[in-house]
């Protein structure tokens, strides 16, 4: 379990590395995604990885119950990757905002990355 979690904590990583690039993108250009093409494919490919993680993350604290991550905290990743997946495409998002969320989720998914490689 610990493997596949790990594995798919990087990959959300990876998907919020190119969630930034692509919000950078689109402030620049002021181009929204097309819905169809862009924006629902890549929100469902980010949203299948994270229900699985999410599935195996609060298992994973159940189970080991680290001192500082919590199911909560698990949770509101889950709601801010889906947000975050969707809001990149679209050049009205408040900058703020996107970048309180983003960083969020990040914490929390390399806290769990470090937590993991330490077990």
């Amino acid at each position: 379990m610990n493997e596949t979690l790990l594995e798919l904590t990087e990959k959300l990583l990876a998907y919020i590395e190119q969630i930034s690039d692509k919000f950078e993108e689109v402030k620049e250009t002021k181009v929204k995604g097309d819905f169809f093409l862009e924006v629902k494919p890549f929100a469902d490919e980010v949203n299948g990885v994270k229900e699985e993680w999410h599935h195996l993350a609060v298992k994973w604290i159940e189970e080991n119950k680290p001192k500082y991550l919590h199911v909560k905290q698990i949770e509101s990743t889950s709601e801010q990757m889906e947000l975050l997946s969707v809001q990149a495409f679209f050049p009205d998002t408040s900058r703020t905002r996107f970048i309180n969320y983003w960083q969020s989720a990040r914490f929390i998914l390399t806290s769990l990355k470090d937590l993991l490689k330490g077990s």
